[in-house]
């Protein structure tokens, strides 16, 4: 007789949780930040730039709470990269419409995540890619780089000083455009291997 205590099935998370709560957030803050951006003037611009910057941490919070409270839904590994990807590419857009930053740059940025992202999803019925690793450093260097040119330093900071962290702004956009094009690299060479090994087997 079999006395083994059968083990229950993996529960899976519910659709609404916190993590996705803020997923949808993301989502919604992204039309209220490209609306801010384009109306004149720097203080709606500051106000433009401290959605950004609640949008930002939604996209580091939500991840993070559905790793450690296993909150990860479908919906969510679907809509997560989504919405980031609507709120940094919204962000490049409008910059260089606002002409702080050089088209060439939006277009190479927008390019690799756009087409990183789909080569993903193609890639999803042979394996599941990693992370790239330099994507945490990407974002992280994008986003300093965004802020930092979204942010109307002048309006509450000496001329000097504004064009200091300006600069870096633009500094850190540089050091992220490369490491977007490396890493975009990485994940190419990843799928290639990928695609040799089936055809190895």
């Amino acid at each position: 007789m079999n006395t083994k205590t059968p083990i229950p099935p993996e529960r899976s998370a519910p659709l609404l949780n916190v993590a996705n709560a803020l997923t949808v957030l993301r989502l919604i803050l992204v039309p209220v930040f490209v609306w801010l951006m384009l109306q004149p003037g720097d203080p709606i611009r500051l106000v433009a730039t401290a959605v950004f910057i609640v949008a930002a941490i939604t996209d580091r919070l939500d991840g993070q709470l559905a790793r450690s409270r296993n909150l990860i839904t479908s919906f969510g590994k679907i809509a997560d990269p989504i919405a980031d990807k609507a709120l940094t590419l919204s962000a490049f857009i409008l910059l260089s419409v606002d002409g702080r930053l050089w088209w060439w740059v939006t277009i190479v940025i927008i390019a690799r995540e756009l087409g990183i992202t789909l080569l993903r999803f193609i890639m999803l019925r042979r394996a599941v890619m990693a992370a790239s690793r330099g994507g945490k450093l990407k974002t992280t260097l994008q986003m300093i780089g965004i802020i930092g040119l979204l942010t109307p330093w002048a309006l509450f900071l000496p001329d000097a000083l504004a064009t200091v962290l300006t600069a870096l702004a633009y500094a850190a956009i540089g050091a992220a455009l490369v490491v977007t094009v490396v890493t975009g690299v990485d994940y190419v060479l990843q799928a290639r291997r990928i695609a040799r090994a089936e055809e190895a087997a």
